[in-house]
């Protein structure tokens, strides 16, 4: 059986002690850590797993409001609060997490919350497929983490290992490399332009050519060239997308 788990907590030995615990249990065959909800966030985008051990308080975004996050995947994991105080319980069971369980934490308290998620995940009903702008992404703006809506991203420049949203309200800067984005982001109306940009395609106002190169216009105004490499890719795009009126070429 393979069944991973993440676990997150912002107390380095609170953590360590947790991983250790959870690696222990033969049923296991992957324990990750986070030190916090932010990175923990991150973490899940590009690996998923089967069931979260998370502490409540913690700094930023606190396990409740990680647990809120995870409830809109696709896929949810099981969620486990673990926590020294037991004032959450009831906000534990209005996320829909699995169990709480008490630090300091004991072994064998752990292993029943372990039998727990492995059940609520065996009797999950099989992920809905995938709906365009579902995905949220979290992103930090002067220590703040706030969550931007897939569907809100008029396009996305590549800067280094890091690529920059932008949207209606600003850009902002995610540690994920364009080229990542690019391969999730494909079935859910994003095409690459250019080795530095990724649009939306719902936000593409109209396509323009001269001289044999081509321009993007997206929503907003901004205009992005579009690599001759990429051409074909995107004609092909907005054919397949039929959006007359929207996205047209022009000659």
């Amino acid at each position: 059986m393979t069944f991973r788990v993440l676990a997150v907590d912002d107390e380095r030995p609170a953590l360590d002690e947790l991983a250790y615990l959870l690696g222990r249990d033969e049923r296991i065959s992957e324990v990750q850590t986070a030190a916090d909800g932010t990175s923990a966030l991150r973490l899940l985008q590009e690996n998923a797993v089967d069931a979260v051990f998370l502490d409540i308080r913690m700094p930023g975004l606190t396990g409740l409001d990680l647990a809120r996050v995870l409830g809109r995947f696709r896929q949810a994991p099981a969620v486990v609060f673990v926590s020294a105080y037991d004032d959450h319980a009831v906000d534990a069971f209005e996320v829909k997490a699995i169990d709480y369980v008490r630090k300091p934490v004991r072994e064998e308290r752990l292993r029943e919350a372990v039998r727990r998620a492995i059940d609520a995940r065996r009797s999950a009903p099989p992920p809905e497929p995938d709906r365009p702008g579902d995905e949220t992404i979290p992103v930090e703006l002067g220590g703040v983490t706030r969550f931007v809506s897939r569907h809100d991203i008029r396009y996305v420049e590549a800067q280094g290992d890091y690529a920059r949203l932008h949207t209606s309200e600003g850009s902002h800067l995610v540690r994920v490399p364009l080229s990542v984005l690019a391969e999730q982001w494909g079935p859910e109306g994003f095409v690459r332009i250019h080795r530095s940009h990724l649009v939306s395609v719902a936000h593409i106002v109209q396509v323009r050519s001269e001289s044999g190169r081509y321009t993007v216009e997206v929503v907003g105004g901004d205009v992005l060239a579009v690599s001759r490499r990429h051409t074909r890719e995107l004609r092909d795009r907005l054919i397949r997308q039929n959006r007359p009126g929207r996205a047209g070429a022009d000659g």
